[in-house]
């Protein structure tokens, strides 16, 4: 665009004009795109966030007559187009500086699979039966029976690599040609056959217009001067007509149907001279005029050395299928093995980089590009390093989704009716799994208006109807699907439609909501209603210790801690919150130990709630838990007045348990502190008297860490026969 408001400008100048310049902003990023009624049923949409904020203020640091993009546009756009850095500036709302590109020109690279080539292919597995195919067709075009070969498959599967593996390794003898379509493309005439023609008769940017009339000229003219009349329409399809134009009293329908008959001449004549390996990239993306050539070439090539090579996604359609000489291959993703011979060529195999593996197959479910884009952006976050070996360095649980990837499936998402894509965005926000009654349950749809969406989405290969009973169910075809559907939707919608799908899980499964905790956790948790936010993040903290899964019930617990501070301050709140820490000190001390930090401040805590809710037997587990914990980090002096305490409490109270909890306490304390052994003595002999015999040193203290397990919530203090038997069996 630019190279032609110059050249439109030099004219502009030569005829005595005030030229014509253009600034022009680029930036890459998730952006919201809100329509606005404008009348009659019309409606237009603009782009809002800061993505676009952040564009707009590139074309205001653009030099005049030029383009500049952002760091983010830059790393996706590399080897497509050259750069020239202009240095870091501060944009308003950004905290760093933002990194400034100018564009300068076009590079060598059209398609992304040239752009893997530049950093080096993957190891190429799983398509041993498709090279075969291409191979047997490849061997029929030689023999002068033309064949069509098409391959079909989502994006990112390796339909653009199965024809470069085909194409280095069968190429010798053949004449090869290739075309490549852009998401832009249905816009543009011609646009795949312009590039296929200009590399037929070796066309570059830098050569002018006189430079690329003799080039065509001079190699139509010597493969068959009999295609002398064709040159007028290959000039005039170029942009190449000079002075008058000799075809401008010809009908557009006439001009377009020998345009197309002068390329099916040259291929045809250069199929005479040697095979000739036809490519066509992404027919998804052609326009209306190259569909005509195509359609042209798969009626001309039965009887010529012509292998016609196509592929596409699955929502493309054409008439040839029905052609003896067209052959469909239907490229799946890659089967576990292959997938994982194919992670093991890009990270190694060792045994610490299994969980890695494990995630990135889970995430991708096979799909070769999926994989390699992922295992970059661990890179490029610096999550893997490669030193001699590669190596995990953080934790992958905030593994991000890269804007390749994340491109292909947005496209594919709004392309979708509106209906149907608030659909899919509404079943993101269930989960990647749901039943049809939670379907209708959160969008308040009657089912003859749910299925037939639910149909078309099954038919798009977005979601798959999984076998149960009673009540159909659904699954995410993919999980990146999932997030990226996820993420499209506006953050308030988000939490309506958390709430709704906690609403209707409720109600679905009022009879077993223990199955469905982690659910409605999940669900609250992201929703406005924080009170059931933080009474089911507690419930699922509680159940997921009891299972001894700590590590879980400690981030259920923390997350419920952190949604309850932002309810008004009451008693209410601060008893829930009694109850949340001191069911995290349970789980703290398998995941940290007693003695950790993180233990400490959640009994401090807990002592402080106690005082404020007046509740005097859940201070004494507090109480004991706090001893315990100075116990064990050897803060004798803190033990020594906490164990005075507890006493204090326990002769208060007069509660036989406690009595005998509190003297275990202090009893540990002294023989810890190799104090004289009568102190110790004298600590042990109530604990001697309820449960008989002998105390030392390692029954003590195994009485005192049982006494804040089995007296967490303070009413298990209470149970004097269930610990008196407790104490016996660690005596």
């Amino acid at each position: 665009m630019q190279e032609e408001m110059r050249r439109y400008s030099a004219k502009l100048r030569e005829a005595g004009n005030l030229p014509i310049e253009a600034r022009v902003g680029v930036n890459t990023g998730e952006a919201v795109v809100r329509s606005i009624a404008t009348g009659e049923g019309h409606a237009e949409y603009t782009p809002i966030g800061h993505s676009t904020s952040l564009a707009a203020r590139m074309q205001t640091l653009a030099p005049t007559g030029s383009t500049a993009v952002t760091d983010a546009t830059r790393k996706l756009c590399e080897g497509y187009f050259t750069f020239k850095p202009l240095g870091p500036t501060r944009v308003k709302g950004v905290h760093d500086p933002v990194n400034v590109h100018e564009v300068t020109g076009l590079g060598p690279l059209r398609t992304r699979l040239q752009r893997a080539a530049g950093r080096g292919f993957t190891k190429f597995v799983g398509r041993q039966a498709e090279m075969e195919a291409l191979a047997r067709a490849g061997a029929q075009a030689r023999a002068g029976r033309g064949q069509i070969v098409a391959a079909v498959a989502e994006p990112g599967v390796g339909k653009s690599r199965l024809f470069y593996e085909f194409k280095v390794k069968n190429q010798s003898g053949w004449m090869v040609l290739e075309a490549f379509s852009v998401s832009h493309g249905k816009a543009s005439a011609y646009l795949p056959v312009i590039d296929l023609l200009h590399g037929y008769f070796r066309i570059t940017g830098d050569d002018d217009s006189r430079m690329r009339r003799e080039k065509v000229m001079g190699r139509l003219l010597a493969l068959d001067r009999s295609l002398e009349d064709a040159l007028p329409y290959l000039f005039g399809l170029l942009g190449l007509v000079e002075d008058s134009d000799p075809l401008v009293q010809m009908g557009a329908q006439m001009r377009r149907r020998r345009t197309l008959d002068a390329i099916k001449r040259i291929v045809l004549r250069e199929s005479l001279n040697q095979p000739l390996m036809l490519m066509f990239e992404d027919l998804h993306w052609i326009d209306d005029e190259t569909q005509a050539l195509l359609n042209l070439l798969a009626d001309s090539i039965g009887t010529a050395k012509v292998l016609l090579m196509v592929n596409y996604r699955p929502q493309y359609t054409h008439s040839w299928g029905r052609k003896t000489y067209y052959t469909r291959l239907r490229l799946d993703p890659l089967g576990q093995e292959n997938a994982d011979e194919m992670l093991s060529a890009l990270v190694g195999d060792g045994p610490e980089l299994v969980p890695l593996r494990r995630l990135v197959l889970e995430r991708t479910e096979g799909n070769p590009f999926f994989i390699e884009e992922l295992v970059q952006a661990l890179f490029d976050e610096g999550v893997l390093i490669r030193n001699g070996a590669v190596k995990v360095t953080t934790s992958l649980s905030q593994l991000k989704i890269p804007p390749t990837v994340q491109a292909i499936l947005t496209s594919r998402i709004d392309r979708l009716p509106p209906d149907e894509k608030e659909l899919l965005q509404t079943l993101a926000v269930i989960g990647r799994e749901f039943p049809l009654g939670l379907i209708r349950a959160v969008t308040g749809s009657p089912d003859d208006r749910l299925e037939p969406m639910l149909s078309h989405l099954q038919l798009g290969e977005f979601v798959y109807e999984l076998p149960a009973f009673p009540d159909v169910e659904y699954t995410f075809k993919h999980a990146l699907t999932q997030e990226v559907a996820y993420n499209s939707v506006l953050m308030e919608r988000r939490k309506l439609l958390h709430e709704r799908a906690g609403e209707g899980i409720e109600a679905l499964f009022a009879e077993q909501l223990d199955d469905h905790l982690n659910e409605l956790a999940h669900h609250y948790g992201h929703s406005p209603n924080i009170v059931k936010a933080v009474k089911y993040l507690q419930l699922a903290g509680q159940q997921a210790a009891q299972r001894l899964a700590y590590d879980e019930a400690v981030s259920h617990l923390t997350s419920g801690l952190e949604l309850l501070a932002s309810l008004p301050d009451n008693p209410g709140r601060a008893r829930r919150e009694l109850e949340l820490q001191l069911s995290l000190v349970e789980s703290l001390r398998w995941t940290k130990s007693l003695g950790s930090p993180e233990t400490r401040r959640a009994l401090i805590r807990a002592r402080e709630l106690c005082g404020q809710v007046g509740e005097s037997t859940e201070l004494f587990a507090v109480l004991m838990g706090l001893q315990g914990h100075h116990q064990m980090r050897l803060d004798l002096e803190p033990a020594r007045e906490l164990g005075e305490q507890l006493l204090a409490l326990a002769e208060g109270a007069n509660e036989p348990a406690k009595l005998m909890f509190a003297h275990a306490a202090l009893g540990l304390f002294f023989l810890s502190a190799a104090s004289s052994l009568p102190p110790a003595t004298i600590s042990s002999r109530p604990v001697l008297a309820l449960i008989g015999g002998r105390a030392t040193l390692s029954s003590l203290f195994t009485l005192s860490t049982r006494a804040l397990a089995l007296g967490r919530c303070g009413r298990s203090v209470m149970r004097t026969r269930r610990l008196r038997g407790a104490a016996r069996r660690s005596l």
